[in-house]
């Protein structure tokens, strides 16, 4: 593999992961001194923030000509954030859902990518449907803000000792242009550093031989995640474990509204959905968000034999791209053991777990 290509791929990585922080901080000192709560940043700015990096490298990759890596950047990120980064974090520390509006955010995001699956089965996101999936994403932030006034003090409590300080705290213009700083900068680092990756995803897709769909799935999908990775990694360890739930579920929400809307509306000729990805990947995306379902709601909480799950089950998901992508000769045998005993089991635990959900019952985390 050409030293160079790899050096594009993590170039584009390191710079994607350091504009996207500098980007979160930025807002999120901004938004403070606008008088926003602590609550609503972490809910709005902290998760679409989070997203920068995939909305970076699909509006490039759109408009470079390559919707198919635009498509899949959103698909297999949310299915990695949902899979690797909830489960990693509740083996860290088990999850439990105390933020009653995770409870409308999961129908939410169940909703979501409902919808733009019926949207892409036609074969393309264009025009139309960028907009309404970007009217989506402004509905949806300010039914965010005004919901957020409702929750709980402890939850409150739980979003002030994240970001240090009281919305309205005095700040010195020289403190509000660094922050600007952090906006602008944090933009121009992220869009640089997408189009590095972009260009050496394709670079490596060619030198491979396999389609951009599944590098888009795999490696630039896990790529820009890395910013959600970090963040809930971090609430987890923290101890602050809304912020670690509410950051992957509202991220996944943005990236289906405001990502696959806004590269819609601004790719010449709209987004191509390629028929592998709307007949396959799109439904392991709205399996997953169906997943969180009864293991959110069964006693509010993800226990670490649950995370495992997901783990195991975000590997087995990739394993899959990989022989096919290949053509290897495991490919048949790995299929039927996929379909006709893991899957089948996969259900079965969770409507179990539904059942118990529904009948009141639960659970603490183990």
């Amino acid at each position: 593999m050409d030293l160079m290509v790899i050096g594009l791929l993590l170039g584009g990585l390191v710079l994607l992961v350091v504009g996207g922080e500098l980007l979160v901080r930025g807002a999120s000192k901004l938004a403070l001194v606008a008088g926003i709560s602590p609550l609503v940043i972490g809910l709005t700015v902290v998760a679409f923030g989070t997203s920068a990096p995939e909305l970076a490298v699909s509006v490039q990759a759109g408009l470079a000509g390559n919707p198919n890596i635009a498509v899949a950047n959103v698909v297999g990120s949310n299915i990695f954030n949902v899979l690797f980064i909830l489960g990693l974090c509740a083996i860290i520390l088990p999850l439990m859902v105390a933020q009653q509006l995770i409870r409308l955010d999961v129908p939410i995001m169940i909703g979501v990518s409902l919808l733009v699956y019926v949207m892409a089965v036609d074969g393309r996101l264009g025009l139309t449907d960028g907009l309404l999936l970007f009217a989506g994403i402004i509905i949806y932030t300010i039914w965010a803000i005004r919901k957020s006034r409702q929750e709980t003090k402890a939850v409150q409590a739980e979003y002030d000792q994240e970001y240090g300080e009281n919305p309205g705290t005095r700040h010195g213009p020289l403190e509000i242009l660094l922050n600007v700083g952090f906006v602008i900068g944090g933009l121009a680092v992220l869009i640089l550093g997408a189009r590095w990756l972009v260009d050496g995803a394709i670079a490596l897709a060619q030198s491979l031989g396999v389609s951009d769909v599944v590098i888009g799935l795999t490696i630039v999908a896990a790529g820009t995640s890395m910013p959600e990775v970090a963040a809930s990694v971090v609430a987890a360890i923290r101890k602050e474990r809304d912020i670690a739930i509410g950051n992957v579920v509202g991220s996944n929400i943005f990236n289906i509204l405001a990502i696959l809307g806004i590269s819609g509306m601004i790719t010449p000729g709209g987004l191509v959905v390629a028929p592998t990805m709307a007949s396959f990947d799109m439904l392991v995306m709205i399996g997953v968000a169906l997943a969180c379902l009864p293991i959110f709601f069964s006693g509010y909480a993800i226990a670490r034999w649950e995370g495992a799950v997901f783990l195991a089950a975000y590997v087995a998901y990739t394993v899959y791209l990989i022989f096919t992508a290949t053509n290897h000769s495991a490919l048949p045998l790995y299929a039927n053991v996929m379909t006709y005993a893991v899957l089948p089991l996969l259900v079965i635990a969770l409507t179990v777990l539904g059942v118990r959900a529904l009948n009141g019952g639960n659970k603490q985390p183990a």
